[in-house]
C-alpha cells in the first residue's frame, strides 16, 4: 500500500518538517576531540553490527515517508558516509523520489573529506546535489592535533577540490573551539574568499556528554563576525528559506559569502525543520535528545509505507524540543546521545 500524501505535519510549536537527517554509519576514520574522543571511542569501541544497520530500502522507505509530509532536503551524514560501501547507489535510489508536491528532494552529503578526492565524481555521476566537508583549520598542525589521526589538511582540500571539478557545489564547515582553532578563523575565511565555498562557522556544541564541552571554549558567532569583518567588511544577508540555520553574512566587495551558526549564544529552536534518524533506524526529533522513537522494528515487522508515514507524523506532532533554548552555562547534561551517532 503506498504513502497517502497529507497535509504538512507540525509539531506542538507549529513548525512543518522540512528537512531529514539521515546517518548510514556510525562509523568514523576520524576522532575528532569535540565528536568522537579518542579516550572514549578508542580500538575496543563496540560499534554497530552491520545487519543493525537500516539498509538502503529501508532509508528509502523512511524518506519517502517524510517527504509524504512535506519533507524537502534529505542530508546523509553519519559517522562518516563515505565509508558505507555503495553510498552511491544510495544517492541514486533518494534522488529518484519525489515531494508531497512533486518535486526532486534536495540531497546532499556531509563528510570529513577524508576520501572525497577518490569519490567525488562518483557521487556527483549518481545525481548528488551538493556536499558539505568539515574542515576546522588550514593550519596543518592544528588539523592532526583536531582529528586525532594524524590526517593532513593538504588531503581534505583534494577533496574539496575534486568535488568542484566534479560540479558539486560545495559548503565548508568549521567548529570553532577557544583556544584551540580561533586563531585559524580569518586564514579559513581568506581561502575560500572569492571561490564560491561559503564557509560556514559553527559555535561548540554540547551534543553528548563526551566532548568535554564547557562554555568558555565557545567562540561566539558575533566575535567571528567581528573578527573577520576587521579584515574584510560585511553585510547582513537575508535567511534563503524558512528555519535557515546559518546567519548569511556577504563580503561588501562582492567576493561570496560566509555564514554562521550560533546555537549557544543566538538559538534557533523556534524555526527548527529537522528530525534526525540514526544509522539503525531510530528517529531524534532533537540534536540533543536522550532518547529515540525505534523505526527499524516497525520497518521489519511487514507494516506497509502508510504506517511508517503514521508513526513518523504521530512522532512529529508530539515534538516540543527546544534545548538550545533552555541551556545555561549551568544546565545539566543528561546522557545524551553522540554526534557520531545521530549525524550532525
Amino acid at each position: 500500500m503506498a504513502a497517502q500524501i497529507l497535509p504538512t505535519v507540525r509539531d506542538e510549536r507549529g513548525r512543518a518538517l522540512r528537512d531529514l537527517r539521515i546517518s548510514v554509519t556510525d562509523r568514523c576514520n576520524f576522532r575528532c576531540v569535540y565528536c568522537m574522543p579518542k579516550e572514549i571511542f578508542g580500538r575496543d569501541f563496540a560499534f554497530l553490527p552491520r545487519e543493525q544497520l537500516l539498509t538502503f530500502e529501508e532509508i528509502e522507505r523512511v524518506a519517502r515517508a517524510g517527504m509524504a509530509l512535506g519533507v524537502h532536503k534529505l542530508r546523509l551524514t553519519g559517522g562518516e558516509p563515505l565509508l558505507r560501501r555503495g553510498i552511491e547507489q544510495l544517492i541514486g535510489m533518494l534522488v529518484a523520489l519525489r515531494t508531497a508536491d512533486g518535486e526532486p528532494p534536495d540531497v546532499a552529503l556531509t563528510t570529513n573529506g577524508s576520501a572525497l578526492a577518490v569519490k567525488a565524481q562518483a557521487l556527483a555521476d549518481a545525481g548528488l546535489h551538493r556536499v558539505t566537508v568539515s574542515l576546522d583549520s588550514l593550519d596543518d598542525a592544528t588539523f592532526r592535533a583536531m582529528n586525532d589521526i594524524d590526517f593532513p589538511v593538504a588531503r581534505v582540500l583534494d577533496g574539496i577540490r575534486a568535488a568542484r571539478e566534479a560540479g558539486l557545489p560545495v559548503k565548508v564547515n568549521t567548529v570553532v573551539k577557544r583556544g584551540v582553532n580561533d586563531h585559524d578563523i580569518v586564514a579559513v575565511a581568506e581561502h575560500f574568499r572569492g571561490t564560491g565555498v561559503t564557509v560556514r562557522f559553527i559555535e561548540f556544541m554540547d551534543v553528548g556528554t563526551t566532548n568535554g564541552w564547557n562554555l568558555q571554549a565557545v567562540v561566539g558567532s558575533a566575535e567571528v563576525i567581528d573578527r573577520i569583518g576587521a579584515v574584510h567588511p560585511l553585510e547582513p544577508v537575508p535567511p534563503a528559506y524558512p528555519g535557515e540555520t546559518a546567519t548569511r553574512w556577504r563580503y561588501a566587495d562582492g567576493a561570496g559569502e560566509i555564514g554562521v551558526i550560533s546555537s549557544v549564544t543566538a538559538p534557533f529552536c523556534g524555526a527548527c525543520t529537522r528530525a534526525r534518524i540514526s544509522a539503525d533506524g531510530k528517529l531524534f526529533t532533537c540534536l540533543f535528545a536522550t532518547a529515540g522513537h525505534d523505526l527499524r522494528a516497525l520497518l521489519r515487522s511487514g507494516a506497509p509505507d502508510a504506517a511508517v508515514q503514521d508513526a513518523l507524523a504521530g512522532i512529529w506532532a508530539r515534538r516540543s524540543d527546544r534545548y538550545s533554548e533552555l541551556r545555561t552555562a549551568g544546565t545539566p547534561r543528561a546522557q545524551r546521545v553522540e554526534m557520531s551517532y545521530i549525524g550532525g
